[in-house]
C-alpha cells in the first residue's frame, strides 16, 4: 500500500470515535446568504451530504441578506435600517420573498444532485421546507415602525422532529408566518437560535467569513465557555455577532456551538471529525475537564504513555502497577477522550 493510502486509512480510523459520537445527533447549521455566493458553497453542500449519510440529523437555516440587498437595489426600493435591523415595508417584503424563495430553491437543487464522480453520487437526500416558524411583528421601537419585520414567536418542534425521524433534511428560511396569514422578515440569527433551542439540538454550527473567532491581535479563540464570552474582544463586527449568537444558543440549552469559516474547503469536517477542530467552540460546560482516574481508564492511559515510554521520556509502567495505583492519577479529558 502507498504511503498516501496508509495516511488516509489512519485518518479514517481516527475519525471513528467522532462518527460514533455524532450518529443520531441533531445539528442545526446556520448559513448566511454570503455562503451561497462563495466559490466553496458546493463543497459545503457535499460535506452536508456526507454528514447526512453518517446518520446526523440536519436542520439548515439559511439567510439571504446580500440577495435581498441586490433585489432592493434592482427594484429601486430604499433599504432602510434602524439599529442594523431592516425596516420591511410592503415593497421591501416583496424583494425579501423573491430573494428567499430563489435561494431556497438553489439549496434544494444542490442537495438533490447525484452527479457521477462526485460526493453526491447515490446520496438521494430528501429535503423539506415549510411553515415551521410562527412569527410576531417587531412593532414600533424608538418611534420606528418595523412593519413586516418580525421576531420568532414559536417553532413547530413536532413538525421538524417528524421530518428528522424520517431521515429528511429540514431547510428553514428566514421568514415567519402569523396565524392571520401575514409574512414577516426575520433575522437569520433569531431563527437559527430559536430552532436549535426548541428542538433540543446537540450542536449549532455557525458559518462566517473567518476561520472561527479571532481576537483583536489576530489570535484564534479555540474554545470558550459561555461565561467567558464577554471578555473576548472579537476582531470585527461579524465575528462579534457570531460569538454572541453562539452564546445565546448555549444559554437557551444548546450544549455546544461551533463557529467556522465558509471560504476554505473541509472546515466543517475538520471541526467535527478531528481532535482539535479548526474553528471556535462555545460550550455551555467546560470543554476540557480534569478528574480522578478510574480502573476503566487504564487502557487509555497505557495508549497515551506508551510512545513517551518508548522515547525514554517516562519510566515504563506495567498494567499491574497502573491498576494498583490508579487512584494516584488525574486525567485531562476532552470529548470523553483522555488527552
Amino acid at each position: 500500500m502507498s504511503e498516501q493510502g496508509e495516511e488516509h486509512i489512519r485518518w479514517f480510523r481516527n475519525t471513528a470515535p467522532y462518527i460514533n459520537m455524532h450518529r443520531g445527533k441533531t445539528f442545526v447549521l446556520m448559513l448566511g446568504g454570503e455562503v451561497a455566493q462563495d466559490a466553496n458553497f458546493r463543497n459545503i453542500i457535499h460535506d452536508i451530504a456526507l454528514l447526512e449519510s453518517l446518520g446526523v440529523r440536519l436542520v439548515l437555516v439559511h439567510g439571504a441578506r446580500p440577495q435581498v440587498v441586490e433585489r432592493l437595489a434592482a427594484a429601486g426600493v430604499e433599504d432602510t435600517l434602524h439599529n442594523q435591523v431592516r425596516v420591511t415595508d410592503a415593497a421591501a417584503l416583496e424583494c425579501v420573498k423573491e430573494a428567499t424563495g430563489a435561494l431556497r430553491a438553489q439549496f434544494e437543487a444542490l442537495l438533490s444532485m447525484g452527479l457521477p464522480n462526485s460526493p453526491m453520487l447515490g446520496a438521494k437526500m430528501r429535503v423539506c421546507s415549510g411553515n415551521f416558524v410562527t412569527a410576531r411583528p417587531m412593532g414600533v421601537i424608538d418611534g420606528v415602525d418595523f412593519q413586516h419585520t418580525g421576531k420568532v414567536r414559536r417553532v413547530d418542534v413536532e413538525g421538524i422532529r417528524y421530518q428528522l425521524e424520517h431521515e429528511t433534511i429540514v431547510l428553514v428560511s428566514p421568514l415567519g408566518y402569523s396565524p392571520t396569514g401575514e409574512i414577516f422578515n426575520l433575522s437569520l440569527e433569531d431563527v437559527a437560535v430559536n430552532c436549535a433551542a426548541a428542538i433540543g439540538a446537540d450542536k449549532l454550527i455557525l458559518f462566517g467569513a473567518n476561520i472561527g473567532v479571532n481576537t483583536a491581535d489576530g489570535t484564534l479563540v479555540r474554545q470558550v465557555a459561555v461565561g467567558e464570552v464577554d471578555a473576548i474582544e472579537a476582531a470585527d463586527a461579524e465575528q462579534a455577532t457570531l460569538l454572541q449568537t453562539a452564546r445565546r444558543a448555549c444559554e437557551l440549552g444548546v450544549p455546544r456551538a461551533h463557529i467556522i469559516g465558509y471560504r476554505e474547503d473541509c472546515e466543517l469536517l475538520e471541526e467535527l471529525f478531528t481532535h482539535d477542530g479548526c474553528g471556535t467552540l462555545v460550550s455551555a460546560v467546560d470543554f476540557e475537564t480534569s478528574r480522578r482516574a478510574q480502573i476503566d481508564d487504564v487502557g487509555g492511559i497505557i495508549e497515551l504513555i506508551e510512545p513517551l515510554e518508548a522515547q525514554g521520556v517516562l519510566l515504563k509502567r506495567s498494567r499491574e502497577l497502573l491498576e494498583n495505583e490508579i487512584d494516584r492519577f488525574r486525567l485531562l479529558e476532552r470529548d470523553g477522550r483522555i488527552i
